[in-house]
């Protein structure tokens, strides 16, 4: 009987054809956000986040990171996000996405504005020092500004982002736990913490008015969120029957495309808002 000869996947290994395309990929997205720091071609799109007891009322909006590619398209932060997170270009990005953030609070009294960071970033002497400018500058901006740490960021750290979280939310600032159910959140942690805001996953909240399944795990988010004296916030709202299920469940707030599309000209940067004020 002839012996088998196990025959060697070319998918697999870090020599496989697969393996190269992915370096050559985040070599190709590292050099393109390098670029794009170095000339500053940075810009925040707004999303609003809408209040639940009047959807058609603000509660403030989520100051989203985009980049400008050399030819002049705008690349939204999940296209490259993943192959910076643990670089420190990644911390560079977050420092200019701070930047942005406290200028246009600073120009926009009646603005409220949350921004994405990493847990990285505390301990990143730039996006710190960043920070404190932007709070001396203005004694209202620290009333105004909700930073989001992603549940998964969060937990790399959990001491020190504690540690960070109470000594800044002494000078007002207030702080959301991003995508919640897409990570591995301690709950022995949640004590400690004191997030003010807890963003619900958009897995369970797309299509939740026909997903029992979710509509179960939402309504456990929310009981979790409410017995910490947190607010809730459901994130990839797209439909009308998803908002009113999530409205009739207690939830806060609502954001996605059903209220609006992320854009790099909010209402208060276009002419015609700017001539009235």
């Amino acid at each position: 009987m002839s012996k088998l000869v196990p025959v060697a996947d070319p998918f697999a290994g870090p020599e496989s054809p697969l393996a190269f395309a992915v370096s050559e990929r985040d070599r190709s997205t590292l050099a393109m956000v390098a670029g794009a720091v170095e000339r500053k071609q940075v810009l925040l799109a707004y999303q609003p986040v809408m209040q639940a007891t009047d959807p058609t009322k603000i509660a403030f909006h989520e100051g989203l990171i985009r980049i400008l590619d050399q030819s002049g398209r705008i690349i939204p932060a999940r296209d490259f996000i993943d192959a910076i997170e643990n670089r420190e270009l990644g911390r560079a990005v977050d420092c200019l996405a701070l930047e942005f953030g406290l200028l246009a609070l600073r120009e926009n009294p009646g603005l409220r504005l949350s921004i994405n960071m990493s847990a990285r970033s505390i301990g990143y002497p730039l996006w710190v020092k960043t920070l404190d400018a932007g709070l001396g500058r203005d004694a209202t901006v620290g009333e105004r500004l909700i930073l989001e740490i992603t549940e998964s960021s969060a937990m790399l750290v959990p001491e020190i982002v504690v540690a960070f979280m109470e000594d800044a939310q002494r000078r007002g600032v207030s702080f959301a736990l991003d995508d919640f159910g897409a990570g591995y959140t301690a709950f022995r942690y949640f004590k400690d913490f004191y997030f003010d805001i807890l963003k619900i996953d958009g897995q369970f909240i797309r299509g939740i008015h026909a997903d029992i399944d979710n509509q179960v795990l939402t309504r456990a988010m929310i009981a979790i969120a409410q017995h910490f004296d947190m607010f809730t916030v459901a994130e990839s709202v797209e439909t009308a029957q998803d908002a009113q299920f999530l409205i009739d469940a207690g939830i806060d707030c609502l954001q996605g495309y059903f209220f609006g599309a992320p854009t790099i000209r909010p209402e208060w940067q276009r002419p015609a808002n700017r001539r009235r004020a």
